[in-house]
């Protein structure tokens, strides 16, 4: 595959020169969604999927991008005089905003880049293929041109700081901070309030983590993403009125049910408790996770799923079937949807013995009932982040 990419990239750009391969994976994230920008803990994973990138540093200010998997788009050009948004720049948005965010940071590239990526995450499918794009970016520059003081947490940083404000995406750190920092076999409990971290060995003997790609994604999920970041920080105010709090995550449940009435919109009232409940979850999911109990474990994800179906309201008719179909079938621990919601995947965690019927019955229910497939991928957990 890396080979093809190279003769693509000096078939696009011409030969010669000192041309450098990048990836950057995507991430699933097992339990802990919608906590990340609520101050709370996530518990993300890298995947073997992900972004391959090549890049060549130019003589001239120009900067030419090509993605693989948007051929039509061609080769798209502008400068470093030139970063700023536009919906005709499409893809470009998002290395254009790690390129502007480097400059924010007084990290300024000296000279253009052509640059040529291939993903292998399925568009739209809730695995973080843009997060992936910008951590691939923010490798690739820091190595063409030379910006050594910077780790993979601040690549993480930067990538969110873009998407934020180039992209006008409100995300929380997670899926940059998965992509750079992930790390084999191990998933990452991050404590999105400190920025403290430590990896769990995900140990799965006798199960699998398959996902399921729904092949749905509506086209609320940037704005109704915003909407529910804006509806948490009106339920914190609230709660600061009485309480000196920062963010929702530092509330234990029972604090949050001794004053959930300081928070007087219902709705706003629902998305706190998924924020409290959802952090405290997690916490037990990693405990359980270290003490082997697989089943807990999984019984917490099917109470993930089911808060951010009712409290949260960002899961969707697709999706639902998806996790009752996986639910009814012996040996599936858990499942839940995952990512940003309104489409998208699901994370199950499969007994080995039962992924065959998993895939086969989840897959023919759905096509039945929604008219068009599914997608399984059983997958590993990878590394983050870098040079190839």
């Amino acid at each position: 595959m890396l080979n093809r990419l190279r003769q693509k990239f000096t078939e696009k750009y011409g030969v010669g020169g000192d041309i450098r391969t990048y990836f950057a994976p995507g991430r699933v994230n097992l339990i802990g969604e919608h906590t990340d920008y609520n101050g709370g803990h996530v518990f993300p994973c890298a995947l073997t999927l992900g972004t391959y990138g090549m890049a060549r540093k130019r003589t001239d200010d120009k900067i030419r991008f090509y993605s693989v998997n948007f051929e039509r788009a061609g080769v798209v050009t502008t400068s470093l005089s030139d970063l700023i948004p536009s919906d005709k720049a499409g893809w470009t948005n998002y290395p254009k905003g790690v390129m502007w965010a480097f400059e924010k940071r007084g990290f300024k590239m000296d000279t253009g880049v052509d640059f040529m990526i291939y993903g292998n995450i399925p568009n739209g499918s809730g695995l973080s293929s843009s997060a992936s794009l910008e951590v691939l970016t923010g490798v690739m520059l820091r190595d063409l041109y030379g910006f050594d003081s910077l780790t993979n947490q601040d690549l993480a940083q930067i990538g969110q700081y873009s998407e934020n404000n180039f992209n006008g995406m409100n995300c929380g750190i997670m899926d940059q901070f998965a992509s750079a920092m992930g790390k084999e076999d191990c998933a990452i409990f991050l404590d999105t309030n400190s920025m403290e971290y430590e990896y769990a060995p995900v140990n799965l003997p006798d199960a699998k983590i398959v996902i399921t790609n729904s092949k749905v994604k509506h086209s609320l999920v940037s704005s109704a993403y915003n909407d529910r970041r804006n509806e948490c920080e009106t339920a914190l105010k609230d709660l600061q009125s009485q309480l000196s709090i920062r963010s929702l995550g530092e509330l234990t449940e029972e604090a949050f049910e001794a004053n959930k009435g300081l928070i007087k919109s219902d709705v706003c009232r629902n998305r706190a408790k998924h924020a409290v409940y959802g952090n405290q979850r997690t916490d037990r999911a990693v405990e359980a996770l270290k003490a082997n109990d697989i089943e807990k474990f999984g019984e917490l994800m099917n109470a993930s799923h089911d808060s951010l179906r009712d409290d949260y309201e960002v899961s969707c008719a697709e999706i639902d079937k998806l996790v009752d179909y996986a639910r009814a079938i012996p040996g599936v621990l858990g499942s839940r949807i995952t990512g940003g919601g309104f489409g998208g995947c699901t994370v199950s965690i499969v007994k080995n013995d039962a992924v065959d019927t998993f895939v086969k019955e989840v897959g023919e229910k759905y096509a039945k009932e929604v008219g068009h497939n599914a997608e399984f991928y059983v997958v590993d957990i990878g590394k983050g982040a870098g040079c190839l």
